[in-house]
């Protein structure tokens, strides 16, 4: 089959049209440990430039970084490109070595704030932002505790600091990390 100038045009147009839609459409789990929770909730790692356009192009709104904005892996002038994409940025830097119930109950009231709004929650490779999804879904969507438990899971097993900071926020909602089927590891329920 022979194809005149103007056929073959056309056919590497339409195959570039096609694979460029399929790239694009994966794009979003190449994020680092991008995780969807819902249609309008996404933990996940630091995206690139390139990554923050998809979400913009998602329909993302918000993004809300919790990790500190020196750090090596992080994306310099992040705050400029997401205000760029006309999406809202919010950083609450949490110290990985030190979690505080505050430090989670600002991103708290910044998700209730405007709970409709399509988030994506990330810092460096998704440990802190799995942590807070975990229990802003526990405590504020009603998610179950397995369910949430899951999704964590296939991010990370949290560490015995951050095991504790799931029990100090837990325990100021007067809950407790205890669940059928969950599996907290080396991680115990005493203090």
């Amino acid at each position: 089959m022979q194809f005149n100038k103007l056929e073959l045009a056309v056919l590497l147009i339409l195959t570039s049209i096609f694979f460029s839609s399929a790239a694009v459409a994966g794009q979003l789990k190449d994020i680092d440990n991008y995780l969807e929770y819902s249609p309008i909730f996404s933990s996940a790692g630091q995206p690139n430039k390139q990554q923050l356009s998809l979400l913009s192009e998602k329909k993302f709104k918000r993004i809300i970084y919790l990790a500190f904005s020196d750090q090596s892996t992080s994306l310099a002038k992040e705050d400029r490109i997401v205000k760029s994409l006309n999406m809202d940025f919010i950083h609450i830097p949490v110290d990985f070595e030190k979690p505080t119930l505050n430090d989670f109950n600002m991103f708290a009231a910044v998700m209730k704030a405007n709970p409709g709004t399509k988030t994506l929650l990330h810092c460096q490779i998704n440990l802190r932002a799995s942590t807070f999804s975990f229990l802003y879904r526990v405590i504020y969507k009603q998610v179950p505790m397995k369910t949430a438990k899951d999704d964590l899971d296939k991010i990370w097993e949290p560490n015995p600091v951050w095991f504790k900071f799931i029990k100090t926020v837990l325990d100021s909602r007067g809950m407790s990390p205890e669940c059928d089927d969950c599996d907290w590891g080396s991680n115990t329920f005493s203090d």
